[in-house]
């Protein structure tokens, strides 16, 4: 069975390859061939994790060793343990989720496989590929090198799917993404080179067995500090960080899937698997720093995470939070310390893959992920998108019963207990700071969901508002619907397109402009003679009451009594006369889609079957890790 690590990585190879020819153009083809090369992949995992022989898991199995370049001593080593096959089967399990939420959705939905120019979907579908060559080959690699060559790989195809197929900003933020993570790889390959001289072997499992025999301490300490910043770019530990904010928010869908899901982990992967083992005295000389830069990325996630709008902007920042328990337990270096960060990285990788398939549902409906025109009400207007996305937050933010819950409080339970020579109070002092991070990271989500999935649907920062999408100035939305102000793609006061209320009209600028389909102000407008944003927009006396626009929300309900709506508006369709006969009807936004629903079942599943049973992936990591810490069994 040693043709498995080789059948991974060759099967997503060729299936790359195979999509240079022109012949494979048709889109049609192509939601069938993705699909079934990243399927063919996952079941190859899938027999990888059954044939692998758990009560052996700290030893290397299913291992290929071939001679790459003789002279210079490099092979061509793969294999898997306890640490790497649980990020392997989570890599090829994500990789095909995304491509079944690409390939089966409606093709004129944004974000999918099939829609218009510039889709370039054959290009997507070799990027992505390649990216899980990169992804797979990093986590089965067994030479230092060829380690290295992989974990650079998945650099240009994540450049590519935020440069190309991202959002506004995305050039910038693809850019920020690739030089950040470049400069560190270049300090990762000189303390790897480092290695290499003082040891005169690339062999990650002999160098993991030498414990460090053969370097001096003071060389093991400048060895450990390059690996570790080269690792720290990628995990991202603060303050190397800012490039995840700005590429998560930028990144298509399945992009921001793989880069929290996979792409995060590979640099935690990397202090487990080689500084630690490799550089134990430079593990316990830079350990106490390791921790507090763990808990520092804790409380400023948690903090920033509560003053973002954003809903993909507020997930990316928990990563830099979640990844700072990661780094706490690692800092430990104590079986419990490693065990922690091991399940928090597969937690993470399910659960917040999870959210950013959720906020990319919540985009395509609404046409923004801003939570303030979000309007809350998510429960009431979609429920079972709701209710996922609630339930993603409830694991992210470590409720117990789900596997969110058990990477923090081991990783906060190790350092009260941090291995022999680290200093104790230090350690529990980092503990007490990573409690209150846990704290702040459940009131950042409950934060979260108050403003977007309760209250009343619809409701604007000052305006009760019915619609899907975003909008500029104080009544703007992007999607009609039904209320005192609706319509989409509007800028000023009183702008907007297609809907039912006082106000409603299309692609306007100013206080009132644009074509609506009915209400109190529709009609068109020239844009350029519109008065400025600050001008009065509606005279008082158009309202009923006399007041002003911005005065609406406390008096909703006797509002709406006056112009004859009725909690029909939940429905999306106004109380009262219906629209003309020639008129279309303000379609709905479609709750849970058939391809979400299959496409997130698969991490709901597992985050509850690995918070109740947690020992399902404690049994499989404790022997590596253990082996890997030179402690026997």
């Amino acid at each position: 069975m040693s043709w498995l690590p080789v059948a991974l990585v060759a099967v997503p190879l060729l299936g790359a390859l195979v999509l240079l020819s022109p012949a494979t153009s048709r889109r049609g083809l192509l939601r069938v061939y993705g699909l079934a090369v990243t399927g063919a992949t996952l079941v190859l995992a899938v027999i990888l994790a059954v044939t692998f022989d758990y009560a052996d898991a700290a030893t290397p199995q299913f291992v290929i060793d071939w001679e790459w370049a003789p002279g210079l001593a490099l092979h061509f080593h793969l294999g898997v343990d306890g640490i790497s096959l649980p990020l392997v089967v989570l890599t090829a399990l994500l990789t095909f989720l995304c491509f079944l939420y690409l390939c089966w959705g409606d093709a004129r939905q944004p974000g999918q496989l099939l829609r218009p120019e510039p889709g370039r979907p054959r290009a997507l579908i070799f990027t992505l590929l390649v990216l899980e060559v990169g992804m797979i080959g990093t986590f089965m690699a067994l030479d230092l090198l060829l380690f290295f060559v992989f974990f650079e790989v998945v650099l240009i195809p994540m450049y590519f799917v935020i440069a190309v197929w991202g959002g506004a900003d995305r050039r910038a933020a693809a850019l920020k993404f690739i030089l950040y993570t470049l400069l560190g790889s270049v300090v990762l390959l000189l303390g790897l080179l480092l290695i290499w001289a003082q040891t005169g072997t690339l062999d990650m499992v002999a160098l993991a067995q030498a414990q460090g025999t053969g370097m001096a301490r003071g060389i093991q300490v400048l060895a450990f500090v390059a690996v570790g910043v080269g690792f720290a770019v990628k995990t991202p530990m603060w303050p190397l960080h800012t490039w995840l904010p700005d590429a998560h928010t930028e990144a298509p869908t399945v992009g921001s899937v793989l880069l929290a899901g996979v792409l995060l982990k590979m640099g935690t992967y990397g202090i487990a698997r080689i500084a630690i083992p490799i550089l134990p005295e430079g593990a316990a000389a830079v350990a106490p720093w390791l921790g507090a830069l763990g808990v520092v990325g804790i409380i400023y996630g948690a903090l920033a995470c509560l003053a973002q709008r954003d809903l993909k902007r507020l997930i990316a920042y928990s990563s830099i939070g979640h990844m700072g328990f990661v780094l706490l337990g690692l800092a430990t270096l104590t079986p419990a310390g490693m065990n922690a960060a091991l399940f928090a990285n597969i937690a993470h990788g399910l659960i917040t893959g999870l959210l950013f398939f959720v906020a990319g549902g919540i985009k395509s409906r609404y046409g923004t992920a801003d939570m303030t025109q979000l309007g809350g009400g998510m429960l009431a207007v979609l429920p079972h998108l709701g209710a996922v996305l609630s339930f993603a937050c409830f694991a992210s933010l470590g409720l117990p019963g789900l596997a969110g819950f058990w990477g923090e409080m081991l990783a906060l339970f190790s350092a009260f207990e941090p291995a022999a020579g680290l200093p104790r109070p230090l350690f529990v002092t980092f503990m007490v700071i990573g409690g209150l991070g846990a704290l702040l990271t459940a009131a950042y989500f409950l934060v979260m969901l108050s403003r977007v999935t309760h209250g009343l649907p619809g409701r604007r920062s000052e305006a009760a508002l019915v619609g899907g999408g975003a909008g500029h100035g104080p009544v703007a939305v992007t999607t009609g619907g039904a209320g005192l102000g609706a319509g989409a793609g509007g800028t000023g006061p009183v702008a907007g397109a297609g809907g039912v209320g006082a106000v409603a009209g299309a692609g306007g600028t100013g206080s009132a402009a644009g074509a609506g389909r009915a209400g109190a102000m529709g009609g068109s407008a020239d844009p350029s003679r519109a008065p400025l944003p600050m001008a009065p927009a509606v005279r008082h006396e158009e309202f009923p009451d006399e007041r002003p626009i911005d005065s609406v929300e406390h008096s909703w309900e006797e509002d709406r009594s006056e112009w004859g709506y009725s909690d029909d508006w939940l429905e999306g369709e106004p109380a009262g006369e219906a629209p003309e006969p020639d008129e279309p009807a303000v379609p709905a936004m479609p709750d849970l889609r058939a391809y979400e629903l299959v496409a997130w079942t698969p991490l709901i599943v597992l985050t509850i079957l690995f918070g109740l049973w947690p020992k399902l992936l404690f049994s499989v990591t404790t022997p590596a890790v253990q082996a890997l810490l030179g402690i026997g069994a």
